[in-house]
């Protein structure tokens, strides 16, 4: 296994962590559970949805990068992580508001709403202990495609299983955290989006 030298971390694991980060989960799902919804006007329902759950919230923490308040967009410190899920649920509730407001699919603005539910619950667990927001997203946004398209969606747990790997490989996380991130993200998206929509 390759080891960046400046670091001593492997490279395949923070490519993993960094290509499967929160983020494009979030893009990925929002996107493919608008298609499957209303095929385009879904999709830019979806592109709605990912600007106010990720585009935003990005653009924040990059911001807090080039100002100095957190090391990296992981955000590995409690009191910068607390601080940027605070922005980030803000955002996605405006988010929810708006596209109600404009009339969005009811499956579309469910979706919005299970993020905000996912969050907010890992922002109280934040409070007391740090458990991995990369596993809770990865897999609720798999929890939530399977719903969508079906059984065979559950492939994407594969994934989940190698994001895992990846933040404890790079001791961003310790196993406990990313299970129980994966246990969180999948139960709680699978419940809220199923009772939402």
């Amino acid at each position: 296994m390759a080891i960046d030298i400046r670091t001593g971390e492997s490279r395949l694991a923070r490519r993993i962590t960094d290509w499967l980060e929160p983020k494009n989960w979030i893009i990925a799902v929002t996107l493919m559970v608008g298609w499957h919804t209303a095929e385009w006007t879904g999709a830019a329902w979806g592109a709605v949805g990912a600007l106010f759950a990720a585009v935003i919230p990005i653009a924040f923490i990059k911001y807090g990068i080039k100002k100095g308040y957190w090391g990296d967009r992981h955000v590995g410190a409690k009191p910068a992580r607390l601080v940027v899920m605070a922005v980030i649920l803000l955002s996605v509730a405006t988010g929810i508001a708006l596209m109600a407001a404009a009339g969005a699919p009811r499956t579309m603005v469910a979706l919005i709403v299970t993020m905000l539910v996912t969050l907010a619950t890992l922002a109280l667990i934040t409070f007391t202990w740090k458990i991995s927001v990369h596993q809770a997203v990865s897999a609720g946004a798999c929890a939530m495609l399977v719903q969508t398209y079906g059984a065979w969606m559950t492939l994407g747990f594969l994934l989940v299983v190698v994001v895992g790997w990846s933040r404890v490989e790079l001791r961003d996380h310790t196993r406990n955290q990313v299970i129980a991130g994966t246990i969180l993200g999948a139960f709680v998206a699978a419940a809220i989006f199923h009772l939402a929509r």
